[in-house]
């Protein structure tokens, strides 16, 4: 793929998550919000609309070869978006701070100026969210254990 055809791309992927994060100004308070927040306040369709729209970010670094390690960053975020933005009340006002479009295309950026220093970058994330996960796992395993031998012991005292 051309650079040139890159710079477009990446051209129109910055207007669109301006769009989408921060493209329009708030009167009297210091505070820029995008579509997403707007479109977020239909509940369940909302969120699922800006994450549909926001998927175009993630094709995109695809098409211009990010590493597997940055897809799945730029994916993270639009799922972080997503099931943030879900919670009623609460997630609009977190949609209006996370900005994941804006995120994602900084991560896209990044890896396409210097795709090595990206890419370790990238590692540690995925090593971070693969603990996260783990702990997650362990979490849920001793809530279990927890609940069965509380269930155990509610049905030995009847």
């Amino acid at each position: 793929m051309s650079s040139g055809n890159a710079a477009v791309r990446l051209r129109h992927l910055r207007r669109f998550a301006h769009w989408m994060d921060d493209g329009i100004k708030l009167p009297w308070i210091p505070l820029r919000v995008g579509l997403d927040p707007i479109i977020g306040l239909v509940p369940g369709l909302g969120d699922a609309a800006g994450a549909i729209l926001a998927a175009w970010i993630l094709v995109e670094a695809g098409r211009l070869r990010a590493s597997r390690a940055t897809l799945v960053r730029i994916f993270s975020n639009i799922a972080v978006d997503a099931l943030g933005g879900a919670i009623p009340l609460l997630g609009d006002v977190f949609d209006v701070v996370w900005k994941a479009n804006l995120r994602n295309v900084a991560l896209l950026e990044r890896h396409l100026a210097d795709p090595a220093r990206a890419r370790t970058a990238d590692r540690r994330f995925v090593a971070l969210l693969c603990g996260a996960v783990l702990l997650l796992c362990a979490a849920v395993g001793v809530a279990g254990a927890l609940l069965v031998a509380a269930l155990i012991h509610w049905v030995a005292g009847r």
